[in-house]
């Protein structure tokens, strides 16, 4: 069970990444949901977002931005779990610290959809490196992608 801390830590990690960030607004990325369980952004297909004009699919670059995105918000959330005595103040400092070490995707399908929802888990939660799975799957649950990432968490 979640923390009143915990739980507004992640509230407003969400509101920043959802609506104060310029290039995920650009991209369209809406968070829809983030606790300590787990993370679910969409973005729905635009024609700015369109990689392959004869295909008429998602750009890998957005796909790789899903993934890194879940992947921050995923190792955030697994770093606040870790322990239930976290202070705003130390949780604000780590935030200010959090930034992705290396990324992996694998691309295994086009990205051929209108809505797309990245997911995340955590693989090891550390005090200063945390490392991820993502996953990207379109509005059919067909998996477009998964990554691995490693993520710098205080």
């Amino acid at each position: 069970m979640a923390t009143a801390i915990q739980t507004a830590t992640l509230q407003r990690v969400a509101q920043i990444f959802d609506a104060q960030v310029p290039f995920h607004n650009l991209l369209g990325l809406d968070i829809k949901r983030y606790d300590l369980d787990g993370v679910e952004v969409t973005i729905r297909m635009k024609p700015e977002l369109i990689g392959n004009i004869h295909q008429q699919i998602l750009h890998g670059g957005v796909t790789a931005t899903i993934l890194d995105v879940v992947g921050g918000l995923t190792a955030f959330a697994g770093l606040v779990a870790s322990r239930d005595d976290w202070s705003l103040e130390a949780l604000q400092q780590r935030l200010k610290t959090l930034g992705t070490i290396d990324m992996r995707v694998d691309y295994l399908r086009p990205g051929r959809g209108d809505v797309f929802t990245g997911t995340g888990s955590v693989i090891r939660a550390g005090n200063r490196v945390s490392v991820c799975r993502m996953e990207l799957h379109n509005e059919q649950g067909t998996h477009i992608a998964f990554g691995t990432g490693t993520y710098m968490v205080g």
